[in-house]
């Protein structure tokens, strides 16, 4: 499995995009992978969800990656 400094890089260097990191843990609920809970997180619902824009972006790049 890809870290999100991996699939950051990869959205980055092919679209020239910079995701968020909690973009990429949105995606991965969307797509129903397990993700932690973040040590900081301050409340229990989503604060910066992903925008349109980018779900496919990551997507294809969790796909590049074998994540889904």
């Amino acid at each position: 499995m890809a870290t999100y400094k991996q699939i950051q890089l990869d959205v980055k260097a092919k679209h020239g995009l910079t995701v968020q990191s909690c973009w990429i843990a949105h995606v991965k609920e969307l797509n129903g992978l397990q993700t932690k809970a973040a040590p900081n997180r301050r409340s229990s619902g989503r604060v910066k969800p992903c925008p349109d824009h980018a779900r496919p972006l990551i997507e294809a790049s969790m796909r590049y990656f074998g994540m889904i």
